[in-house]
């Protein structure tokens, strides 16, 4: 009897061992979708407003392979080009994809394509602009840089190559609580654009409440000046200010 209960023990022992292995060897899934949507007090696209200082309503989905490849699409609601007389279109629509790996265990990468669509845009130069980017993350901080590839950047013609450089840290807090400082600069080239360069600076306080909800509280400013004033109502559009955001991401 003893050898029986032995063997039983030893069966069921062996079988919880075989569970342990299959489920610490579960392959991960090949991909991931991911939702998010959004609403902001303002939406500043690198300091400059481009909602009139007034808040909109945001949202994307991104897929990622274990590869390290991803693409994402994300949509704005937008004011800036109504306020240009004539203008048309109340939608920014990003589409971007690229691939990140790391290079050490400290150090990772981050190289892609962007594409700024404006559905219904109807400027010329157009506003439409393709981005190149690439980023390195080096624990808490992040530079990247952005280059323009078509002919016009954002309305600016004759600006190939336009740049944008940017530095952030993320600072856990604790209790879900982080801060990340952002400081960048646009330049845009060539000849008579450099009026429209500017740099811009930001420090964002979030709070993670869990189940995907996300607050901010985003204090923005600009040396912007008064290239970027709205010719609606003549306010500033890279002003100082404080940008309200909630987020849900599923």
């Amino acid at each position: 009897m003893k050898s029986k209960v032995t063997l039983i023990a030893l069966a069921v022992a062996t079988l919880s061992s075989g569970v342990a292995f299959a489920q610490a060897k579960a392959p991960e899934p090949a991909y991931t979708l991911a939702y998010n949507a959004g609403l902001v007090s303002d939406y500043r696209f690198r300091g400059i407003s481009q909602t009139r200082l007034k808040p909109a309503l945001q949202g994307g989905a991104d897929f990622t392979h274990n590869s390290g490849l991803y693409l994402g699409v994300w949509a704005s609601s937008i004011k800036v080009l109504k306020d240009i007389p004539g203008g048309k279109g109340s939608v920014e629509l990003d589409l971007y994809g690229g691939f990140r790996g790391a290079v050490t265990e400290a150090l990772a990468f981050d190289v892609g394509v962007l594409r700024y669509q404006y559905p219904s845009q109807n400027f010329t130069p157009t506003v439409n602009t393709t981005e190149l980017y690439g980023a390195l993350t080096y624990g808490p901080v992040t530079v990247k840089y952005s280059s323009s590839v078509g002919k016009q950047t954002f309305g600016v013609g004759n600006s190939r190559g336009t740049g944008y450089l940017e530095a952030a840290a993320t600072f856990d807090l604790g209790n879900g609580f982080s801060v990340v400082p952002h400081i960048g600069r646009q330049d845009y080239h060539g000849s008579g654009n450099n009026a429209a360069s500017y740099t811009d600076y930001s420090v964002a306080l979030n709070k993670d409440f869990g189940n995907g909800l996300v607050g901010s509280f985003t204090i923005v400013d600009t040396n912007a000046g008064s290239f970027y004033t709205s010719p609606a109502n003549g306010k500033d559009l890279g002003k100082a200010g404080v940008v309200l955001g909630v987020k849900y991401n599923f």
